[in-house]
């Protein structure tokens, strides 16, 4: 073989094939079948408007999974997401009312509750030692506990139609007909998402839920950066949150299981448990996925209680084969792993 063929680089399509064989990349083809499946079921969603209006209902649960991938990530889970979404969407259903002069200041009081919310989760999990799982679970059970109490269980408060009109508005613009701005929130929060993680944070962030041991060695402070993942996973839980009231009330039960979708959409976009490996736009695509697949379960007349059954499924299902993949890509690894040496 000439030495030129071996230093060449695959030519584009075979690159393409290999990038679409892998999870990361198998998430968009099953998402363009999922949208024709859709399309075909629901003829409605080519009429104009509707397709930007399906994705302007999908932007929130797509940014909490965005703010999820940050955590999964690093190594770690957030499991509080969907209590931080009850407790935000109330909180502004109760100071806000028909003041509009509120908005501001109650948006910057939810902005100061994620930050706390998100570094109590950081610190416990990456200072004291306590596993994720468990810390975010005590934040959720307390938010909700709080959240509840506050308002008996019910609806609670009605923000002003300009607070609301940030989810459930939008503007007309040419060809597409209408453009939600909830659409344009979530364009803005991908880019940034995608931006940020091909940022030396991004990079570390990466790094420390590979091999936390070297990136600590390397003199970054794993701490501080799983600490900035959980305050990033609460602040675009609030942004979720401020969506939501548009369209979906101030319910305290408004944001519950939105953490688990999270997870699930994560992980079908191939996002490794464990955390070192996987795509924020990804993410982002396996949420879309779960919409459309709900969506097309709602069309055929399938009962929505067996979206968590779905989601269930998923996960199983994607997580074994992200797991059979790394074992015939990595074998020796994988046995050095088994043995112990590693």
């Amino acid at each position: 073989m000439s030495l030129r063929y071996s230093l060449e680089p695959d030519p584009l399509p075979l690159r393409v094939r290999r990038s679409l064989a892998r999870p990361e990349g198998a998430v968009f083809l099953v998402l363009v079948a999922l949208l024709v499946a859709l399309a075909v079921a629901n003829p409605n969603l080519l009429e104009p408007g509707q397709l930007p209006r399906f994705i302007g209902r999908a932007a929130p649960i797509v940014i909490v999974t965005i703010g999820q991938f940050f955590v999964l990530i690093s190594g770690e889970f957030d499991l509080s997401q969907g209590a931080v979404i009850g407790a935000q969407v109330v909180l502004a259903g109760n100071l806000i009312g028909a003041d509009d002069s509120m908005i501001l200041p109650t948006l910057v009081l939810m902005l100061l509750l994620a930050v706390v919310v998100g570094l109590i989760n950081g610190l416990v999990t990456a200072l004291l030692k306590v596993p994720g799982f468990i810390t975010t679970l005590a934040t959720m059970l307390v938010l909700s506990g709080l959240t509840f109490y506050a308002t008996g269980g019910a609806a609670s408060g009605n923000p002003s139609d300009s607070f609301r009109e940030i989810g459930r508005g939008g503007l007309t613009v040419p060809i597409i007909s209408y453009l939600p701005w909830s659409v344009l929130v979530l364009a803005l929060t991908v880019a940034g998402a995608h931006l940020l993680m091909g940022r030396p944070f991004g990079r570390l962030l990466r790094a420390a839920g590979d091999n936390e041991t070297t990136v600590g060695l390397s003199g970054a402070s794993v701490w501080w950066l799983r600490t900035r993942a959980y305050v990033l996973s609460a602040l675009l839980a609030t942004l979720a949150a401020v969506l939501l009231v548009g369209y979906a009330g101030t319910h305290p039960t408004v944001g519950q299981g939105y953490q688990f979708t999270a997870i699930a959409a994560a992980v079908l976009g191939g996002v490794v448990l464990g955390g070192g490996r996987g795509w924020v736009l990804s993410a982002a695509a396996g949420a879309f996925v779960l919409e459309c697949l709900i969506s097309l379960l709602n069309v055929v007349g399938v009962a929505s209680s067996w979206r968590d059954t779905v989601q269930g499924v998923i996960i199983l299902a994607a997580v074994s084969a992200v797991a059979l993949r790394w074992r015939g890509i990595h074998p020796r690894r994988t046995a050095r792993i088994r043995a112990g040496e590693e």
